[in-house]
C-alpha cells in the first residue's frame, strides 16, 4: 500500500507555503520542487516511493502558487525559491543526508540550493533544465531560442491577459506543445487552480522578468538570485526526456559531462518534458534508486 500523502503549511522567509507530505516526520528529508507550469501532485508517485523507502518526502507549492500564500511585493525570484529550500530544509528538521529534486526552475533552485548549502544536501536530482554552464551555450542557439519563445511573452505588460485569456488556454498550450502527445487534463486542471487568480499568475511569471532584468530580485534575496550558476560539488542524477518540446534532448551528454563526480544523465524515451508525469514507474525509480545509493 502506497504510503498517505498529507498536506499541511509551514511559514518560510515571511510566506506560508502549502505542502505535501509523506513518510515519517524522523526520517531522512527529501524535498521535491516542482517548475512552472506546475504543482507540487506531478511528484506524487515520487512521494509515495521515497516514503516507503524511509524518507520524509515533501513537495511544496513554491511561493505564489496557490493555495501558497502570495509573496509581499507580488513577485517571486530564483533567489527567494532558493532561501525557501533551505529555510524547510531547517524547519523540516533535515541534516546533512537530506537531499533535494527538482523540476524546471525547480531544477535551477536545486543547483542554487546544492551550490549555497552543500552542508544540506547529499544528494540532487534534476530533471528537463540542464546545468547553468549547459544553459549558457543554449540560450544563443537559434533553436533553442524559438522554443523559448513564451519566456519573451512573459517580458510584456500584456502577458497576464493574453495568458489569463480563455480560462488559461495558454498554459494547455505549453504542456501540449512540451510534451506531445500527453493529454494531462488532470494536472492541467490543478496548475490552473493554482494560478487562476491574478495575483498568482503574476508572481508566478514574474521569475521570467527577474532572470531576464526587466525586474530586480528583492533585496532580501538578491545575493541568491544568480545562485544557480554557481558550481555545486554533489553526485547529481539529472534527467531529460527524449520528447521536450522546451528544451531539446541534445542536452543530456553535455549535461553529463558538466556534473561533479558521481554524476549522471539519463535520457528518457518517449517522455516530453513533463517527464515525471508520463513515466512516472521509470522516473520515479531512478530517482529512488539514485538517492538511497551509498
Amino acid at each position: 500500500m502506497a504510503a498517505p500523502i498529507t498536506q499541511s503549511r509551514r511559514e518560510v522567509n515571511g510566506v506560508e507555503l502549502a505542502l505535501l507530505e509523506a513518510g515519517p516526520t524522523t526520517g531522512r528529508l527529501a524535498l521535491l520542487l516542482h517548475g512552472f507550469p506546475d504543482t507540487p501532485w506531478g511528484w506524487q508517485p515520487t512521494l509515495e516511493a521515497l516514503a516507503d523507502a524511509g524518507y520524509h518526502a515533501v513537495a511544496p507549492y513554491l511561493r505564489g502558487y496557490a493555495p501558497s500564500a502570495i509573496p509581499e511585493g507580488g513577485t517571486a525570484s530564483l533567489g527567494a525559491y532558493t532561501a525557501d529550500a533551505h529555510a524547510l530544509h531547517d524547519v523540516l528538521g533535515g541534516d546533512g543526508d537530506a537531499v533535494l529534486i527538482g523540476h524546471d526552475w525547480g531544477a535551477l533552485t536545486t543547483y542554487g540550493a546544492a551550490a549555497t548549502g552543500a552542508e544540506r544536501w547529499s544528494r540532487i536530482v534534476t530533471a528537463s533544465i540542464p546545468p547553468a554552464s549547459v544553459m549558457a551555450s543554449r540560450m544563443m542557439d537559434y533553436d533553442q531560442v524559438k522554443r523559448f519563445w513564451y519566456q519573451y511573452v512573459f517580458l510584456q505588460p500584456s502577458a497576464e491577459a493574453l495568458v489569463a485569456h480563455d480560462d488559461l488556454r495558454f498554459i494547455e498550450g505549453l504542456w501540449h506543445d512540451w510534451s506531445p502527445g500527453y493529454t494531462g487534463v488532470e494536472a492541467i486542471a490543478r496548475v490552473k487552480d493554482a494560478l487562476r487568480d491574478p495575483a498568482n499568475l503574476t508572481a508566478a511569471i514574474s521569475l521570467y522578468r527577474v532572470v531576464h532584468g526587466v525586474l530586480e530580485p528583492q533585496p532580501e534575496f538578491a545575493d541568491l538570485a544568480f545562485a544557480f550558476v554557481m558550481p555545486h560539488t554533489q553526485p547529481t542524477l539529472y534527467l531529460h526526456g527524449t520528447e521536450d518540446g522546451c528544451m531539446t534532448c541534445d542536452v543530456v551528454d553535455e549535461a553529463g559531462a558538466a556534473l561533479p563526480d558521481g554524476s549522471r544523465a539519463e535520457a528518457i524515451d518517449g517522455a516530453g518534458h513533463f517527464l515525471q508525469y508520463e513515466r512516472p514507474e521509470l522516473v520515479t525509480r531512478l530517482i529512488v534508486d539514485f538517492v538511497t545509493s551509498s
